[in-house]
């Protein structure tokens, strides 16, 4: 194997950490209470969260407060149909909460993003943001989705009859729903149409130069984050068992930027792994100090992001491998020059 070849595999971290993880994810109810079971379980489905906001942030550079507003919309939708028509199924709840994710998201996207003018980050970050936070006023004023009390006690859902219940079997359907959605994206953030977003997340200006047109692309990418993120909503408020008004204002939206801050923006991997430790962190921490323990998060938060911006991915994954290589034969070609450059040195 030529040097150059075995330099780029050894620098090439991040599937060595996604099949550590999903070989552990698949091992783990086979080893922990039912308890853990439920706690992954719910990582899992926030995971699918942060997968939507690391999309549109760390590939696109869209800063959206606005993806629980599609979090949360999924969520009560879904919610609706279970308590009002008596419908469970999730070959049909779960497209519900795509749909729903997507409607809004496009919704939205055309009001902060597709304007005549190309809009500032500022401007999309106080305009999601604000979106979010009507909205979650405005369902915590409206007695028919429950007002300030939201939805409780919604029914299990179902398959061909059969209930997904809270435990293992709901474990291996979200990890599952995780799993594919994370391969779509690592192939489509790898894609052609991925290299557009990094180019307009590094030089915008010089990509809309080149001819493309870049609010469209930003557009599409703000829908599909907002299709992901209703999956999320839908698949969160049946294991909960509940959906409030908290499931679509800032606050969580906020949570979600956390996640993927600490974890490592633009890698995908970075949000699942954010979620999972700052759930962990949450969880020990308010054991060992019940009143004061988000002082301590918020501290380890803090000293994470400022001498590491990369996130705890960073500690791993080079820089050259979190923007990744774009085309089929980049390899072979940098191997090509290689002789070629050591032949011009050839006194």
């Amino acid at each position: 194997m030529p040097p150059a070849t075995a330099s780029t595999s050894k620098r090439r971290v991040i599937p060595w950490i996604e099949g550590i993880l999903l070989v552990l994810f698949l091992l783990l109810p086979l080893a922990v209470d039912d308890f853990w079971v439920l706690f992954v379980t719910r990582a899992f489905i926030l995971g699918l969260l942060a997968l939507s906001f690391d999309l549109v942030w760390g590939y696109a550079g869209i800063l959206s407060f606005g993806q629980a507003l599609f979090f949360g919309v999924a969520g009560y939708c879904c919610a609706l149909l279970a308590t009002k028509a008596g419908i469970t199924s999730i070959l049909v709840l779960l497209p519900v909460a795509a749909l729903a994710g997507l409607v809004v998201s496009l919704m939205l996207a055309f009001l902060v993003i597709l304007g005549k003018r190309v809009p500032t980050t500022v401007f999309v970050a106080l305009g999601t943001l604000t979106g979010s936070y009507v909205v979650e006023r405005l369902a915590r004023g409206w007695s028919y989705v429950g007002g300030q009390n939201g939805i409780p006690s919604l029914p299990r859902l179902t398959l061909f009859g059969h209930e997904i219940a809270e435990g293992p079997v709901y474990y291996y359907f979200a990890l599952a729903i995780l799993a594919l959605i994370y391969l779509g994206l690592r192939w489509l953030t790898r894609s052609q149409f991925g290299l557009v977003l990094a180019g307009i997340r590094e030089q915008e200006a010089r990509i809309t130069f080149f001819g493309y047109h870049v609010q469209n692309y930003k557009g599409v990418v703000f829908a599909i984050a907002g299709l992901i993120a209703g999956i999320s909503g839908g698949l969160y408020a049946f294991h909960e068992g509940y959906v409030g008004p908290g499931q679509l204002g800032p606050v969580l939206s906020t949570q979600v930027v956390l996640y993927v801050l600490f974890g490592g923006v633009g890698t995908l991997i970075g949000g699942i792994i954010g979620v999972s430790m700052i759930d962990l962190f949450s969880y020990y921490l308010s054991q060992i100090w019940e009143t004061g323990w988000p002082i301590v998060l918020g501290l380890l938060l803090l000293i994470v992001v400022m001498f590491k911006p990369t996130g705890l991915i960073g500690f791993l994954v080079t820089a050259r491998e979190r923007v990744g290589s774009f085309g089929r034969f980049a390899p072979e070609l940098k191997d090509a020059k290689k002789p070629q450059a050591a032949a011009t040195e050839t006194p």
